[in-house]
């Protein structure tokens, strides 16, 4: 299933891309385990995309949690917390 990756701020900087498209493999059906899948590409993936690590997604510009359900050709954003003050 193909999907749209976008990386935003501090995400984007970590990881040095800010959109992409990939082919999920079988098994990957929520935007968690796309999270889990992208881990799997070690270095700063990994880190950036840690299990606990604060990190606010998005599927198709609604905000959501890891077991929001993807479909082909949605969208999947991640981005750091937004704060203020």
């Amino acid at each position: 299933m193909k999907v749209e990756l976008r990386f935003f701020a501090g995400v984007r900087e970590a990881l040095g891309v800010a959109n992409e498209s990939v082919d999920v493999p079988d098994g990957v059906s929520s935007v968690g385990d796309v999270r889990a899948w992208l881990r799997m590409r070690g270095g700063a993936w990994a880190e950036t995309l840690a299990e606990g690590r604060s990190l606010r997604m998005a599927c198709n510009h609604e905000m959501t949690d890891p077991a929001r359900r993807i479909t082909e050709g949605c969208e999947v954003a991640f981005f750091p917390p937004v704060t203020g003050g």
